[in-house]
């Protein structure tokens, strides 16, 4: 018999089975709470909530540990690849020399994208954002790409490579979009990164030189950020798989999900802070004084999960600190991030309150340095979360507790009313509405985002 849990309600006990992980995680096992008890748990934005068990990523915020399939994220970010990590998330195990080639392999002649594809990408705006073509062009891959309902496993291993393939094409072809420039397709003669960066900055006037330490520098980039355990995102992915949606879908909700500032697009926000700052004359002192009496926000630093440093920090700060000492590409932002962490590490405000950097911190830098544009950062996490998020949607469809998710709720609204009939309804009941000009709306809106709580973030905590 295993361990249990007792629960007192209404005068009446009952046993609660605890599921035990393999680092001897606990959790309480309510799967017929309600059936026993009549109820139901609340726990709003899931802080405390395990919504299922998966065998690829163990996270340990309190230790600063992160392991995709029990490697540690140090070892595979300094000895391994990228493509060899999203074979070891998808299938469990480091491939060998013969499966690492044939899994290369069918993701080089999966990389190009239907030719009537490229008809889509002229009806969108050139100010479209990348993100928004990458989501509306992986959901418009199912229509390309029929999937059937029940995948063999070569079709299930054709559906993983088009998608961990193409996902980096329609990345880059959106970047062409962007600024106007013929699209260059992927080649066969040059791996992953080596690929999406040609495809990104060659032009028929201009070839794209390859620099060894900023392909590096991508690649590790794209392994820190191929999984991290039940994310906004990870979660959006399992969510809507659930439903046995078409998976080309079902990663293009997942790409959604990470379009948010607050999950993705974080560190954008750390460049737009370091370049306020620089643009100041700042060293940085004056703004850590700022974010410590709530004047400013200290982007980068803290985390939902850490309470320590972020492993894949420490990472991407010895990566900035090679790059940055090649000729020609200091960057005065990067000192600034230097001291601004200092100051912090220092100053017994942030450590009391476990806000440390995070990955968010560093990775804006890294691409920054190898000229990746701005609206291209979150795409470029996209490139490397879908291999973690094929995983999961692999490990829940191949699980025996496959079903949909169906979270319940706490209903706070209104009890039983009495319908009113149209003729006896008072002339103004309930909310006015306010029509607001453009104007005024915009106002309106900085407003909130001047004054909204954001401050329980999936990757950045705020001072």
């Amino acid at each position: 018999m295993g361990e249990k849990a007792k629960l007192s309600f209404s005068d009446k006990e009952y046993e609660l089975d605890l599921t035990v992980g393999t680092e001897n995680e606990k959790a309480l096992n309510i799967h017929e709470l309600r059936n026993h008890t009549g109820l139901v748990t609340l726990d709003e934005s899931f802080a405390n909530t395990a919504a299922c068990r998966s065998a690829i990523t163990y996270l340990d915020g309190e230790r600063g540990i992160l392991r995709y399939r029990g490697y540690p994220i140090e070892e595979l970010a300094t000895r391994s690849r990228f493509v060899e990590v999203a074979y070891l998330l998808m299938y469990g195990d480091l491939p060998t020399p013969k499966q690492l080639n044939s899994f290369s392999g069918h993701l080089n002649l999966s990389s190009l994208i239907h030719e009537d594809m490229r008809h889509f990408f002229l009806a969108f705006p050139n100010y479209a954002h990348p993100m928004g073509l990458l989501t509306t062009m992986v959901a418009s891959l199912a229509t390309f790409y029929p999937v059937q309902e029940d995948l063999s496993e070569e079709e299930e291993k054709q559906v993983i490579s088009n998608l961990v393939s193409q996902v980096r094409t329609i990345a880059a072809f959106s970047y062409k979009k962007f600024v106007g420039e013929p699209v260059v397709y992927p080649s066969h003669k040059l791996r992953f990164v080596e690929n999406f960066l040609n495809m990104m900055f060659s032009s028929p006037v201009k070839n794209y030189q390859q620099d060894p330490d900023i392909v590096k520098a991508i690649d590790t980039f794209l392994i820190l950020h191929a999984d991290h355990e039940q994310n906004c995102s990870t979660s959006t992915v399992r969510l809507v798989g659930s439903s046995l949606s078409n998976v080309y879908a079902v990663i293009s909700a997942g790409i959604a999900a990470l379009w948010g500032r607050r999950h993705g697009g974080a560190n954008q926000e750390v460049i737009s802070m370091l370049t306020r700052i620089l643009d100041s004359g700042d060293d940085g002192g004056r703004f850590i004084e700022d974010a410590k009496n709530k004047r400013a926000r200290l982007m980068g630093f803290g985390h939902r999960i850490y309470k320590t440093f972020d492993p894949r920090a420490k990472i991407l700060k010895e990566l900035c600190h090679k790059l940055l000492i090649k000729p020609g590409m200091t960057n005065p932002m990067f000192d600034i991030a230097l001291r601004l962490e200092d100051k912090a590490l220092h100053d017994d405000y942030f450590l009391s309150r476990n806000l440390y950097p995070n990955v968010d911190f560093y990775s804006g830098l890294i691409l920054k340095a190898a000229n990746i544009p701005y609206d291209m950062f979150t795409v470029l996490f996209a490139i490397g979360r879908t291999p973690g998020w094929l995983a999961h949607w692999r490990e829940m469809r191949h699980s025996e507790n496959y079903r949909i998710a169906r979270p319940r709720q706490i209903y706070v609204g209104p009890a039983l009313r009495d319908y009113i009939p149209m003729d006896k309804r008072p002339a103004m009941s309930g909310t006015t509405i306010v029509r607001r000009s453009p104007v005024s709306e915009r106002i309106s809106n900085s407003m909130l985002e001047k004054t909204s709580d954001i401050d329980d973030n999936d990757t950045t905590r705020f001072a």
